[in-house]
């Protein structure tokens, strides 16, 4: 990390490095460790106030970590990777609780519920939900094309996103609950805190969503390239959008986002590869391809200003508030892993 680049709110705090690409990774309760998995299949948590090694266990998944999740308790957590197993951690131990085998495909998403009961995963064209003790509740059929992303509502259903739909399953039986359909490809999924909203980026360089309880279907275009990185603000009034060097910021206020103008942020000199908002703050945290990282501060119609910013070595990966708002924690494409205090 270039620390003479710090600027604003994000204040100096710890660096440590993985041994390859950091590719996923999340906060324990409070905070206390982080948690990343890398491209090697290396698996890592760190003091989350002093950034010591708390434990490491190279190799875990045989080709690479794909993706990882924390459990709501925030003493457990799931990763998944190339070699077609899904694993269940403490994280206090660092020790395998549950292995489970998958297939031969890989297990490219990895997602909690909110009340912890459910596991959901997803391999090539399927989706299949597993208890706490690792056992498997139910299993989708096959969807049109590979699932390319998943997402937990707030009323305790899956929602997979593939080429032309998304689709709800029923947590407890896997039964399809609602079906939107779009004719495009759909490369990443976000919903509403209230799970009436649902977006997602395309490969056509559009965002497209829909609301659920009337399955009216909207579109914004005009993105250089396709928006992988979305995420809303806790209340569902904002939704921020990568697909480009800006973030562009949609205000669903009223009768938004339809015939409004959306908020452009603008620092990044490459695409934005992942976006982050903080809770109960009317704060996101963007970073780029350039390595860049930026905080905003937002008014309630998307617009905003810079009020911090740093470069990392690499490639930003994923960004991660700790849960207080009081710390940001940033993946690179080098391994590192650097977390600043927020002033």
């Amino acid at each position: 990390m270039n620390v003479a680049s710090q600027k604003g709110v994000l204040r100096r705090g710890w660096s440590a490095a993985v041994g390859d690409y950091a590719i996923a990774g999340g906060w324990t309760l409070r905070g206390d460790a982080l948690v990343v998995g890398d491209a090697a299949g290396g698996v890592y948590a760190f003091d989350g106030k002093s950034g010591a090694s708390a434990w490491a266990r190279q190799g875990a998944h045989d080709g690479g970590v794909l993706a990882m999740t924390i459990h709501p308790s925030g003493t457990a957590f799931a990763t998944a990777g190339q070699d077609g197993r899904v694993l269940i951690w403490g994280v206090a131990e660092g020790q395998v609780k549950q292995a489970i085998d998958i297939g031969s495909s890989w297990v490219e998403n990895v997602a909690w519920s909110p009340d912890g009961q459910w596991l959901a995963v997803s391999c090539s064209r399927q989706v299949r939900a597993y208890g706490v003790d690792g056992a498997e509740v139910w299993r989708s059929d096959d969807h049109p094309s590979t699932v390319s992303a998943i997402a937990w509502s707030s009323e305790g259903e899956l929602a997979t996103a593939c080429y032309g739909r998304v689709t709800f399953f029923d947590a407890p039986t896997g039964e399809l609950r609602q079906k939107l359909e779009w004719q495009g490809s759909l490369v990443s999924i976000v919903l509403s805190p209230d799970g009436d909203i649902v977006a997602c980026g395309s490969q056509d360089n559009s965002v497209h969503f829909w609301r659920r309880s009337t399955e009216q279907d909207y579109m914004m275009s005009g993105y250089s390239a396709k928006p992988s990185a979305l995420a809303f603000n806790e209340t569902g009034t904002l939704l921020a959008t990568g697909g480009g060097e800006a973030v562009t910021v949609w205000s669903f206020q009223g009768s938004g986002p339809e015939g409004t103008r959306p908020g452009v942020l603008e620092f990044h000199v490459q695409p934005v590869t992942t976006l982050a908002f903080a809770r109960r703050e009317m704060r996101l945290a963007s970073a780029a391809r350039d390595g860049t990282v930026a905080v905003w501060s937002l008014e309630r119609d998307g617009k905003g200003r810079s009020i911090g910013s740093a470069v990392l070595a690499g490639i930003g990966a994923e960004l991660y508030w700790r849960p207080d708002g009081r710390a940001l924690a940033a993946l690179d494409a080098r391994g590192g892993v650097t977390v600043w205090r927020i002033g």
